[in-house]
């Protein structure tokens, strides 16, 4: 299942990302990998943009990064 596919309130484990090395690079510098775990805190109306909650850390994502990690609802 897609990060995009989760609501508000939803946990998951990121199982892959499928995008570009600027954006991986980017999301683990910020400790999103494969493995971690995460919440999603809020998401905007239309849900163009997502926060996703990190190990601490608050990332705000667009719907179409957020579309290129999957993950594994818990």
């Amino acid at each position: 299942m897609k990060l995009s596919a989760l609501h508000k309130g939803d946990r998951a484990i990121i199982k892959q990302i499928f995008t570009d090395e600027s954006l991986k690079s980017r999301l683990f510098s910020f400790g999103v990998g494969r493995g971690s775990e995460l919440s999603i805190e809020a998401c905007s109306m239309g849900k163009q943009t997502m926060e996703i909650l990190v190990d601490g850390t608050l990332i705000g994502l667009r719907a179409k990064e957020a579309a290129e990690i999957e993950v594994e609802k818990l």
